[in-house]
């Protein structure tokens, strides 16, 4: 997954909810194994604050790598980020995300597109061993449960102007409020050498 040729970049409007996300043109743009099922990269989608927590904490932005299986099953790969140097990935995004931004259509009630092009991946996987795993659901509409989830380890930083043209497009408090475990088991995956960001 070096570099997709990206859809669109959509702001959604739902009845009660609003995300942004980057879609990717049909065909093999990157897999995840999981369980020994072998799911595809979808989407992109972008929440403001985070929608994960460690320790309580909740960090300026998440971005949910959305995978799905061909028998209809469903993967994420959760990154968070903190406040600090820009991230390189976000470069490439920067006049597209302003192009969303100055749509004319009343964003807030009809959703809104633009076109991106080519995207470079490369910085988007950087690597980290340490993440945290459990089944959930999705955190916008509909919900749907049995969704594997991988929060990574490691959180990387960007800076507040990045995270500020991307929670532009986003309503305040775009963030999923944290659930309640109701019997789950979160797992963490910590292996030798890896890195991470946060106390244990």
């Amino acid at each position: 997954m070096q570099s997709c040729r990206c859809r669109d970049l959509i702001g959604f409007h739902g009845d009660r909810w609003m995300w942004m996300q980057m879609t990717f043109e049909a065909g093999k743009v990157g897999t995840v194994t999981v369980g020994g099922k072998v799911y595809r990269f979808k989407r992109v989608q972008w929440h403001s604050p985070s929608e994960h927590t460690i320790n309580g904490q909740r960090f300026p932005l998440e971005a949910h790598l959305v995978h799905g299986s061909d028998d209809g099953g469903v993967t994420i790969i959760a990154i968070l980020y903190k406040y600090g140097s820009p991230d390189s990935f976000y470069f490439q995004l920067k006049k597209k995300l302003a192009e969303l931004a100055g749509d004319k259509c009343n964003y807030g009630e009809e959703n809104a597109q633009v076109a991106v092009g080519l995207v470079h991946m490369r910085s988007m996987q950087k690597r980290t061993g340490s993440y945290f795993r459990y089944m959930g659901s999705l955190t916008t509409p509909p919900c749907t449960e049995n969704v594997i989830w991988n929060v990574l380890g490691k959180i990387r930083h960007i800076s507040k102007e990045q995270v500020d043209l991307l929670a532009a497009l986003l309503p305040a408090g775009d963030a999923r409020p944290s659930q309640p475990l109701n019997g789950r088991t979160v797992q963490f995956y910590n292996p030798p050498n890896s890195t991470i960001s946060f106390e244990m």
